[in-house]
């Protein structure tokens, strides 16, 4: 008769190896109700501007007013370029879209709407 606790070490071991090297997955921006397409793809992204459908902004979860919005992407878009998501919900007007699009765009910025697959 052999004595299982050499295997129940052996599994411990193999279970902590593989959580520890497995990747998690975070979803990031703020909850907000987005529009769904037939493909959504993931983008690593840099800057994220989220539009709540009560009309606040938020750039990396930092809440901030319509009026410092642009001097905030400007702070955080460093250099030519970089990508901007944005987190608009579905409720939320398409002018409020396009002026934030304007300004990623203004600064030569990679603009990205994020959406959730059908």
């Amino acid at each position: 008769m052999f004595s299982m606790s050499s295997m129940t070490d052996l599994i411990f071991l193999l279970l902590v190896f593989f959580m520890l090297t497995s990747s998690f997955v975070t979803p990031s921006g703020l909850p907000v109700n987005l529009p769904s397409t037939k493909s959504s793809t993931i983008e690593m992204q840099k800057v994220s501007v989220t539009v709540t459908k009560d009309l606040q902004y938020y750039v990396n979860e930092k809440k901030v007013s319509k009026n410092l919005l642009e001097g905030e992407l400007k702070s955080k878009l460093t250099g030519k370029g970089g990508s901007v998501v944005l987190h608009i919900d579905k409720d939320v007007p398409w002018g409020e879209a396009m002026y934030v699009t304007g300004i990623a765009t203004a600064l030569e910025a990679k603009v990205i709407a994020a959406t959730k697959p059908k």
